[in-house]
């Protein structure tokens, strides 16, 4: 455990290290910008987007061709990622990087999120005060000492205490050691049991996902809630694209009259035209399109891989809705009387 009396000093002393991303407060919320002198950590509990950005990029080439006659060059546009850290993960996003590596890590690999991953610092952060729309502790994740990341930091007093959690970590840590000091661990102890008395005073601290996981399908997917839950739906997407665990995504050819350049971009479930076929759509009603987002999240994720849910608590999409349709509401309606 070692400490950094002047976050600031520190943050900039990083940044000299490797490329530094961070949370900083702007008119419309907090996000993730590179670090910059005098740049200031965002007081905002969480920023509007997930770090899942810097890894998996709303949009990206994959490659490039050039046609001569019959002829078809392919150009392989993968490049090597330079270092990077992202500070100031919360515990809720970091967990969803564990989602993520199940789909993008698992067979056949992706090669550029594996890229990089591997190059990327993940530097997580305590949440000092859990907010109303969170409930990551639904999932077995602990606000007040996250358990993912390559670094946990907690901000104690104006300080800063840093734990390096993995080889990538502690290898960073090393770098830094004529910034930072020695811990008191007592500190940190006292600091983590504050913050999980607060979160057990959150609205949603008492929900509960016992109800759902593997071997639910036969139980929910002809459900007749399903019909009440959907009809407020707007299709609009946007729980998808604040979603730090969502990965789907479309792959589409753009002629630039120079070249073809073929690029994935994220896609949504809850859309009309998501993954239509020359044969037609899989999902012809908003319903289906409904049950299926949620059904993922609470059912067929967790039964593929081990339990693990494709929901990590953050809020974003309770925040975000327009008709204050979420996840929360789908769990309080499904879950019977554990959720009442």
């Amino acid at each position: 455990m070692r400490k950094a009396n002047d976050i600031n000093a520190f943050l900039a002393s990083l940044a000299k290290v490797l490329t530094l991303y961070l949370p900083v407060d702007g008119k419309a919320g907090a996000t993730f910008e590179e670090w910059t002198d005098g740049a200031t950590l965002a007081k905002s509990l969480n920023t509007n987007r997930s770090p899942k950005d810097f890894f998996f990029p709303q949009s990206e080439c994959l490659m490039e061709f050039k046609r001569e006659g019959k002829n078809i060059e392919i150009i392989d546009t993968r490049r090597e990622h330079e270092d990077f850290a992202v500070f100031g993960v919360r515990a809720c996003d970091a967990r969803a990087f564990a989602v993520l590596d199940n789909v993008f890590l698992g067979e056949p690999t992706d090669t550029f999120y594996k890229n990089r991953r591997e190059h990327g610092v993940i530097m997580t952060l305590a949440c000092e005060k859990p907010g109303t729309t969170c409930f990551c502790g639904t999932f077995g994740i602990d606000a007040a000492d996250p358990a993912d990341g390559d670094i946990s930091c907690r901000i104690i007093d104006g300080a800063l205490y840093l734990d390096a959690k993995t080889e990538k970590g502690k290898a960073l840590m090393a770098k830094l050691e004529n910034i930072t000091e020695d811990a008191d661990a007592a500190k940190v102890e006292e600091n983590i049991k504050t913050i999980r008395e607060r979160y057990a005073k959150t609205p949603l601290a008492g929900l509960k996902k016992d109800a759902f996981g593997p071997g639910k399908t036969e139980k929910f997917f002809n459900a007749p809630e399903w019909k009440e839950l959907y009809e407020s739906c707007l299709g609009c997407g946007t729980c998808t694209f604040v979603c730090p665990t969502c990965q789907c995504y479309d792959i589409k050819d753009f002629d630039t009259g120079h070249g073809v350049i073929r690029h994935r971009c994220w896609d949504s479930c809850m859309y009309s035209d998501f993954t239509r076929m020359s044969a037609g759509q899989p999902r012809l009603t908003q319903m289906e399109r409904f049950r299926q987002r949620f059904m993922h999240k609470l059912v067929y994720y967790p039964e593929r891989y081990n339990g693990l849910f494709s929901c990590v608590g953050c809020g974003r999409c309770v925040q975000k809705c327009p008709i204050n349709m979420n996840i929360v509401k789908v769990m309080k309606k499904l879950g019977g009387a554990d959720n009442a």
